[in-house]
């Protein structure tokens, strides 16, 4: 096993041989890159070369010292000498690119985490972080190979085109329709738009089918259609019907519809009526006397075979305390004849 004097020479020979290879490299850079980044980048690695020779150097020194005062080393001193010796040239470059990040210089930054670190995604988000978006989407994709991250960086940048074909390729669908409305490519917007509500019905999900249309493509009628297709079909039907009322702001108009439905609903579907019939009356004061009514009419009509439906009409008269004593005379006696 080597001595840590023979080590700290070989690392310090093999050092200074890959740090030649590497301006070598470096300067090769300038048939591709800018002057100034070039620069910038051998200016860089020739500082983190003069930390680590003054760190390989300080070793050196005090192996020598530790050797004339006659000390010996341990068994596996080398193994520790080598991992103490990377874990202080990391720790070195971890505060350089804390010190560039202080300074605002997040393009420094992030070379150090990418060069010198070998820390891509740390580098990608030093770049991100310092609003430099397009540079940190093309390390995402290319070193990193993530397409999400890319694509957030590119809408930060305001390339959406770019960003489109990356969640095109994500089939990520209402994410394509809203940057192709944010650049006011309504067509496509639609094209894509539609594409989910068609994915939404055909999943059941009809209340997000409806929010589609409404909101994304301002198509009130479509919504209203497929809400009303969710409730006759029974998918999700209470909140289907739910959301159908609600977006009628016309009072005329939902006073109409409450009626019409409530005559084409099937029997199957009227405690379900009646659920969202108790929603509307705490929402709509002004039609509480044609909601009150209905409410009777499917609780009369089912009390019969559910004796315990006759609870509901508290929520049609929530302050007549008659009532309340009204159904509490009806359980009892209901009670009795069923003793007898």
């Amino acid at each position: 096993m080597m001595n840590k004097q023979k080590f700290i020479d070989k690392f310090m020979a093999a050092f200074v041989l890959l740090a030649m290879f590497k301006v070598v490299g470096i300067i090769a850079q300038l048939f591709h890159e800018s002057w100034w980044s070039v620069i910038g980048t051998l200016v860089i690695f020739l500082i983190v070369a003069f930390i680590i020779l003054l760190v390989i150097t300080a070793l050196k020194n005090k192996e020598q010292s530790e050797r004339k005062s006659g000390k010996r080393s341990m068994g596996g001193g080398s193994f520790y000498l080598e991992t103490s010796l990377f874990d202080r040239i990391r720790n070195k470059y971890e505060e350089l690119a804390e010190k560039y990040i202080a300074e605002n210089d997040y393009k420094k930054a992030a070379k150090v985490y990418m060069n010198l670190l070998q820390d891509n995604y740390r580098g990608a988000k030093t770049l991100e972080n310092g609003e430099f978006y397009n540079e940190a989407a093309v390390v995402y994709l290319k070193k990193l190979r993530n397409k999400s991250d890319a694509a957030v960086c590119y809408e930060k940048a305001k390339q959406y085109k770019k960003a489109i074909e990356l969640y095109k390729e994500m089939e990520q669908k209402e994410k394509v329709g809203d940057l192709y409305k944010e650049i006011n490519d309504i067509k496509n917007a639609h094209i894509y738009y539609q594409m989910v509500a068609d994915d939404y019905t055909a999943n059941n999900q009809m209340v997000k089918a409806s929010l589609v249309y409404r909101k994304k493509m301002e198509k009130t009628e479509e919504a209203q259609k497929v809400l009303l297709k969710g409730w006759k079909e029974d998918k999700d039907a209470f909140n289907c019907l739910n959301n159908y009322f609600a977006n009628i702001s016309d009072l005329q108009n939902l006073e109409k519809e409450i009626q019409t439905l409530y005559e084409t609903t099937p029997d199957y579907q009227k405690i379900t009526y009646l659920d969202v019939m108790k929603y509307e009356f705490r929402k709509t004061p002004e039609l509480q006397s044609v909601i009150r009514n209905i409410g009777y009419e499917i609780i009369a009509g089912k009390v019969s075979t559910r004796s315990e439906i006759v609870n509901e009409l508290k929520y049609f008269n929530p302050d007549d305390e008659v009532i309340l004593k009204d159904i509490s005379r009806f359980k009892t006696g209901r009670n009795k004849m069923f003793r007898h």
